[in-house]
């Protein structure tokens, strides 16, 4: 796994595919379509190329990336089906040691979300706890379906350059 951005800037369209196609959750054409725009200068620029790529897709690729998110202590997390970031990422806040309660309180929530939306709610849980998360989630079931669209693309963003962190740091 390439680990540095000239690593990643020299792979050809499948290789730079597999190893950043992890960034966008089970969505690797942004990597894909974002490939052809190398060489980037720097993390930035390369992230920056990678969220455009994302920003600039149909609305509908948009709503099917999305969708390729886990529920927050949903169904997949309870299975242990989660890929290895997200499983990661709902660990660091706090979300695969919930109470019954709360549990039941983040299933009722993600239902409601899902009814109003039709998209799951996206929230960077790395930078978050379990009880701003659930508070978000409250707060942002009010807003309109073009805020939440919107909202939840830059939360993918966050979780995007997160992930790219990871992968870029030096090991």
């Amino acid at each position: 796994m390439p680990n540095t951005l000239a690593e990643i800037n020299s792979l050809d369209r499948g290789a730079f595919t597999a190893a950043l196609g992890h960034l966008f959750e089970h969505s690797p054409w942004v990597a894909e379509e974002t490939w052809p725009q190398r060489p980037f200068r720097d993390v930035t620029q390369l992230q920056a190329a990678l969220c455009a790529t994302m920003r600039g897709a149909p609305r509908e690729r948009q709503l099917a990336l999305i969708r390729a998110h886990p529920d927050l202590a949903g169904r997949l997390a309870q299975q242990n089906k989660l890929t290895l970031e997200s499983t990661r990422e709902q660990a660091s806040a706090g979300l695969n040691q919930l109470s019954a309660e709360e549990l039941a309180g983040f299933q009722k929530l993600n239902a409601a979300y899902l009814g109003r939306f039709g998209f799951p709610f996206i929230i960077c849980a790395r930078l978050s706890n379990k009880s701003a998360i659930l508070a978000a989630m409250q707060a942002r079931i009010g807003n309109s379906a073009e805020g939440e669209l919107a909202t939840a693309l830059g939360e993918i963003e966050k979780i995007a350059q997160l992930r790219l962190n990871d992968l870029l740091k030096p090991k």
